[in-house]
């Protein structure tokens, strides 16, 4: 019998596990068509770095079934307008590439203001990146933003 390969572990699971946080690691890409069995597509959620005029960058989170409202998020935030931060200014904004952005590692990092969609307080459990493209982790919810001072609140546009 093969043994089940053990993740190597990111630095976000590296940074949970010191604060003795517990979470499940999963190797496999949430913006991708397959996902392991259990696994539904509007618990997975997107980090957006976003800037606004009045705070510089901010971080929105959201399910990657929905999509931003750029003017719920400047409203609850304290700006005027934010919008999205240019891909080619992701990296050395936030220390990720596009679609390994994850709350736990920028917060590590700077402390930019995190808002995340009151709908992963009603889930109870998320799925966010891990830090790195093809790796996430499931979390509770309100851990995760107690961990990095996250706020909730209605972030996604309605249909």
């Amino acid at each position: 019998m093969a043994k089940k390969a053990k993740l190597k572990k990111t630095l976000v699971d590296q940074i949970l596990d010191k604060a003795k946080i517990a979470h499940d690691s999963f190797d496999f890409n949430g913006l991708d068509g397959d996902l392991p069995d259990g696994i539904n597509r509007s618990a997975i959620f997107k980090t957006l770095a976003l800037i606004g005029d009045k705070t510089g960058p901010l971080i929105g989170i959201l399910p990657i079934t929905e999509h931003l409202s750029e003017k719920k998020l400047a409203k609850i935030s304290g700006n005027k307008k934010v919008s999205m931060i240019p891909q080619k200014d992701l990296q050395k904004t936030t220390g990720y590439v596009h679609g390994a952005n994850n709350p736990v590692g920028i917060r590590q990092k700077h402390h930019f203001p995190i808002y995340i969609d009151q709908v992963a307080l009603e889930m109870g459990k998320m799925i966010v990146s891990a830090g790195e493209i093809g790796r996430s982790i499931q979390i509770e919810s309100q851990v995760l933003a107690d961990f990095v001072g996250a706020s909730f609140g209605d972030i996604k546009e309605e249909l």
